[in-house]
């Protein structure tokens, strides 16, 4: 990545897919943990586009195994579309969510801006969760755990169709690493459409480094790399600030070094940045570490030796 390149934050404040309030002060809580500044600091040209406006939380039970399906499609068109623009401007969006349910439309405008620009996409997926459930599997109907199902063309119409073409994606194209939470039907869904997953025992077996090697085989100059972080990906003790915890993640070294290792490639084009909630965090603890790591993500690094 050409240090040239400028950054457009995009703002997304909406816990519209989750189970628990509070993810739509996620884009202010990155903000106020100097987000901006911290990247500026870096060399890095920094456009804060301010917050996308979409409908309020109705706070709903699910129709027809969904939860609030209009407003969640309503949120993902507002950041499909502002993504995609930002691409077209040649500028790397980072999309500041907000609940991961908004992955859909963040990725789906890359899968577009990729086929026509004729570069590869490989999406690294940061997360506790495989997000691969359907309405018929998730008994919430809560639609931030559904976003890599509706990516891979399995969901509701609505989201599956985002942008025109479906599936959006294939889903040779991801890779997710650090998860450790996947429910039963998931399960079944992952491996009939062959998704390559990096789990925690995995990774507890092989390292974190060899794992990211594995994950980034194939990266080359044709590639548009795709971030999606979702905050719970990392250990619940260094960032409590989710509405999901789930006991187990990478630690603060892991973490780390897999932000300098993608940063290493030279090829990220996009990033999400998910599930921060304030309203669990300890005086925005979460928020800062964030910050740091995605500071990684654009070339802060430690290393001294050759």
């Amino acid at each position: 990545m050409s240090l040239s390149r400028t950054l457009a934050l995009i703002g997304a404040p909406t816990d519209i897919g989750a189970g628990h309030r509070g993810a739509s002060m996620g884009p202010e809580a990155l903000r106020v943990a100097g987000l901006a500044e911290a990247l500026r600091e870096r060399g890095l040209e920094v456009l804060d586009v301010g917050n996308l406006v979409g409908p309020v939380n109705p706070w709903l039970p699910p129709t027809d195994g969904y939860r609030h399906l209009d407003e969640v499609v309503a949120w993902n068109r507002a950041v499909m579309d502002a993504v995609h623009a930002q691409l077209g401007l040649g500028r790397l969006p980072v999309l500041l969510g907000g609940d991961h349910c908004l992955g859909v439309g963040s990725i789906t405008a890359v899968a577009r801006h990729c086929r026509d620009t004729g570069k590869k996409l490989r999406i690294l997926w940061l997360d506790a969760h495989a997000d691969f459930n359907t309405s018929s599997v998730t008994p919430s109907g809560n639609v931030h755990g559904m976003p890599v199902a509706c990516l891979c063309g399995l969901g509701p119409r609505a989201l599956t169709h985002l942008g025109g073409q479906a599936p959006a994606i294939d889903p040779s194209e991801i890779r997710q690493v650090g998860i450790r939470s996947v429910d039963q039907g998931e399960k079944r869904l992952v491996k009939e459409y062959g998704l390559d997953i990096y789990d925690m025992r995995y990774i507890d077996e092989i390292g974190m480094k060899r794992a990211m090697e594995e994950a980034l085989e194939g990266v080359d100059e044709h590639t548009h790399l795709h971030v999606s972080f979702d905050v719970d990906f990392l250990d619940p003790a260094i960032a409590p600030g989710v509405g999901t915890t789930v006991p187990g993640g990478p630690n603060y070294r892991e973490a780390q070094l897999v932000m300098e290792m993608i940063a290493d490639t030279g090829r990220l084009g996009s990033l999400d940045i998910v599930e921060l909630n304030p309203a669990f965090d300890e005086h925005n603890r979460t928020g800062k570490l964030a910050v740091d790591l995605v500071e990684s993500l654009f070339g802060k690094s430690t290393l001294m030796r050759d």
